[in-house]
C-alpha cells in the first residue's frame, strides 16, 4: 500500500491540495513521510506467542489474536495519513477494517480505497463515505469489536456511549491544547523559528501543534517581536500556488469558529500580527499572534484549531507548570531551553501524553502516541499502538507427571 501511495504521489497531492487548500509541500510530507511512513513501519512488526511460564509442571503463553471488524473514523485535517495511521496496525493484528471518511474530505481517502483495491482482499478494507448519521450507524453496530476515533472531545464522548452497550473496544485520540515553555535560558534566535514552524503548521489546523505559548518574563518581548516578524514575512495563499506557505482553514464551520477565536483574542489580548480577515473567497484567516493574555480567556483555555498564538507571560518554573497542567487537555506539551536536562526535568512534570524538548510534535511510527485526560485514552503508533488491535489470551498448558 505504501508502494502504491508513492507510485504516483504527485496527483495524489494534487487532489489533497485541492480538498484541503494545504501548500504543496505539506500535502507530499502527509502522503510519502506519514502515510507511507506509517505503513512501512507497521509492515515490519511480527506478533509471536510469548512464553510467560515454563517448568515442570506446566507451560504458559500469552497470545495475542485479531478483535474482528475495526471502525474508524477520521478527521479531516489529515484524511489519508490518519487513515493510513488506523488501517495500518488494524491489519498488522489480522483484522478488517471499515474507514467513514470525514464529511468535508472524503474524496483522498474515497481515492486511496481505489489506489489499494487492488492490492488487499474483498472486504478487508472497506471505505465509506457520509455524514454523522453514517458514523452512528457504525460505532453501534453489533459487529463492530473496535472503535478508533481522531476528532473533537465532544464527538468521542458520544462515540464511548455508543460503544458502551456491546462493550467494544475504544481509542480516542481528541483535541488538544499543547502548551509549549521557553525557560528563561532558550536563545530567542535560536528556538524562535521552531517554535513559529510547529505553532502554525498546517495553518494551526493540528490536534499536536503549539496551542499556548509561556514565556519568561526575560524573554518575551523578545520572543513575541521575532515570531510577529516571521508571522509578517510569511505568504498565505491558495496550496496551488507555488509559493505558498500557509493554507487557508478547511471548512466553513471551522473558519467561522476560527474568526470568533480572533475576534476574542482583539478584546483580551494585544494582537500584534494578523487579527483582520479579509472580504473575498476562500476560508483566509492570517497568521494571527496576540500577547498580554491569560488564562480565563478563551484564546488560551480554549482550543482554535486555526492559526491563533496566544503568548503567555510567566516568571516562575513551578506557576507555569501549574498553569501549562491545568487545561481539561493533555494530549502533547513541550519545553524549550540551552539546558538539555534541565528542560527534561521541567518537561516530566507535564501531564501530557507526549513530551518534546526542544521540539514539538516529532511524530514518528515507531514512537507511541498516547493521550490524556480529556484528549482522550489509548495509544497510536509504535508497538504499543498495535496491542490495542488485539485480544489477549492465555494459554496455560499442564504437563504430564513424571513417570
Amino acid at each position: 500500500m505504501a508502494d502504491a501511495i508513492l507510485a504516483n504521489v504527485e496527483e495524489r497531492a494534487d487532489l489533497l491540495i485541492a480538498e484541503t487548500g494545504r501548500p504543496r509541500d505539506l500535502a507530499m510530507f502527509e502522503l510519502a513521510h506519514l502515510a507511507a511512513g506509517y505503513l512501512n513501519y507497521y509492515g515490519t512488526l511480527r506478533i509471536e506467542p510469548e512464553l510467560i511460564v515454563e517448568d515442570d509442571t506446566r507451560r504458559v503463553e500469552l497470545h495475542r489474536k485479531p478483535l474482528g471488524v475495526v471502525a474508524a473514523i477520521v478527521p479531516w485535517n489529515a484524511p489519508v495519513f490518519i487513515a493510513c495511521n488506523k488501517i495500518a496496525p488494524a491489519l498488522a493484528a489480522g483484522n478488517t477494517i471499515v474507514v467513514k471518511t470525514a464529511p468535508s474530505t472524503p474524496l483522498t481517502t474515497l481515492r486511496l480505497g481505489e489506489i489499494i483495491s487492488g492490492i488487499v482482499p474483498a472486504g478487508v478494507i472497506n471505505i465509506l463515505s457520509g455524514g454523522n448519521d453514517a458514523g452512528a450507524a457504525l460505532v453501534s453496530h453489533p459487529d463492530i469489536a473496535k472503535v478508533t476515533f481522531t476528532g473533537s472531545t465532544e464527538t468521542g464522548r458520544k462515540i464511548m456511549a455508543a460503544c458502551a452497550p456491546t462493550l467494544k473496544r475504544v481509542t480516542l485520540e481528541l483535541g488538544g491544547n499543547d502548551a509549549a515553555i521557553v525557560l528563561p535560558d532558550a536563545k530567542v534566535e535560536e528556538v524562535a523559528a521552531p517554535i513559529f514552524a510547529f505553532s502554525f503548521f498546517n495553518s494551526g489546523q493540528v490536534c499536536a501543534v503549539i496551542k499556548r505559548l509561556y514565556v519568561h518574563d526575560s524573554l518575551y518581548d523578545a520572543m513575541c517581536d521575532a515570531l510577529a516578524a516571521m508571522a509578517k514575512g510569511s505568504k498565505l495563499a491558495s496550496g496551488r500556488e507555488a509559493d505558498a506557505q500557509f493554507g487557508p482553514v478547511q471548512n466553513k464551520a471551522q473558519f467561522e469558529k476560527v474568526c470568533g477565536f480572533v475576534e476574542q483574542a482583539k478584546r483580551d489580548g494585544k494582537v500584534i500580527v494578523g487579527g483582520e480577515i479579509e472580504d473575498g473567497p476562500g476560508y483566509f484567516v492570517p497568521l494571527t499572534i496576540v500577547r498580554d493574555v491569560a488564562e480565563g480567556h478563551a484564546i488560551v483555555d480554549e482550543e482554535p484549531f486555526g492559526p491563533v498564538l496566544p503568548i503567555i507571560r510567566y516568571s516562575d518554573i513551578d506557576d507555569v507548570v501549574e498553569r501549562a497542567n491545568a487545561s481539561p487537555f493533555a494530549l502533547g506539551g513541550s519545553v524549550w531551553g540551552s539546558d538539555v536536562e534541565a528542560a527534561t526535568k521541567v518537561a516530566s512534570r507535564l501531564e501530557s501524553g507526549s513530551v518534546w524538548v526542544n521540539q514539538h510534535c516529532a511524530l514518528d511510527p515507531a514512537v507511541p502516541f498516547p493521550a490524556n485526560k480529556q484528549s482522550g485514552f489509548g495509544v497510536e503508533g509504535g508497538l504499543e499502538g498495535l496491542y490495542p488491535y488485539l485480544a489477549l489470551q492465555t494459554v496455560n498448558i499442564a504437563k504430564p507427571a513424571a513417570a
